[in-house]
């Protein structure tokens, strides 16, 4: 009964939401819940797969899928840094000669955001026989809706991020420009009180 509520609070694509979930042994898995909204994509990207791949439990072994149930939120509003969102491009190839398909990281953003999640996750699993099977416990969802409402769920922290300081380079040149600035001002007051005594003197 749970699920069903669960199922039609749900207004997306319920039938690929939860498309493969018979394949998978749920038995002992966590389900862990990833808001993307504000997170970078790589970082995001990289939590996930760590996830998934189960590398975050003392049992985890290469050969073995230990992985847990990752669920993404809130997809559309994942960030990148730089141009990426122009500079980016997916390219593929349709098989026809000269077919070579290209879109940027914004358009594909506005046609399915999820797949922009789902690619950065693929590519940094290891290309063996696994790939499938953790591809299935990942299930990415563009808004804060899906249907798994009944389920355990554990909302997962992103670490904190270790914001690099300033390099040296930087930190002189801004060093320089406040010292211009300040003497600047000194001797704009110097130069105010200069006018001043000069215009006493001549009103004496």
């Amino acid at each position: 009964m749970a699920a069903q509520a669960a199922a039609t609070t749900f207004n997306g694509n319920l039938k690929k939401a939860l498309a493969g979930l018979r394949r998978i042994n749920l038995e002992g898995l966590r389900w862990r819940v990833f808001d993307a909204k504000g997170q970078v994509l790589g970082r995001l990207a990289s939590q996930i797969s760590t996830v998934v791949q189960g590398k975050d439990k003392p049992t985890y072994a290469p050969n073995r899928d230990d992985g847990d149930m990752c669920i993404v939120i809130n997809a559309k509003d994942v960030c990148v840094t730089g141009r990426k969102l122009t500079d980016k491009v997916y390219y593929w190839h349709t098989g026809y000669i000269g077919h070579l398909k290209e879109r940027t990281l914004k358009d594909q953003m506005a046609k399915d955001p999820t797949e922009v999640i789902r690619k950065a996750v693929l590519r940094m699993l290891p290309r063996n026989k696994l790939r499938d099977d953790r591809d299935r416990k990942l299930r990415i969802f563009a808004d804060s809706e899906h249907p798994f409402g009944d389920r355990p769920l554990e909302p997962y922290v992103m670490p904190p991020r270790n914001v690099r300081e300033m390099r040296p380079r930087a930190r002189r040149a801004l060093i320089r420009a406040q010292k211009k600035a300040e003497e600047q001002e000194q001797g704009g007051s110097q130069r105010k009180g200069r006018k001043r005594e000069a215009k006493t003197e001549i009103a004496a």
